[in-house]
């Protein structure tokens, strides 16, 4: 029996820091991580897009396997 569909794990990822003043680019890659206000923890799908967004905002976060 093959799997058909790749197991991918999840991270688990805080926004610890305010994105008031900071670039429009970084806002965007909050808002497109799912996080929405301070202290606010969403699990996201570990995909090369989602490592890369985590990369460029990573000083305003923390990231959980």
């Amino acid at each position: 029996m093959a799997k058909t569909k790749q197991e991918t794990g999840s991270i688990k990822v805080t926004l610890i820091k305010s994105t008031i003043g900071r670039i429009d680019a970084h806002r965007a890659c909050v808002r497109g991580l799912g996080l929405r206000r301070m202290h606010h923890t969403v699990i996201v799908e570990d995909t090369p897009a989602v490592r890369g967004m985590i990369n460029t905002v990573g000083y305003l976060l923390k990231v959980e396997a």
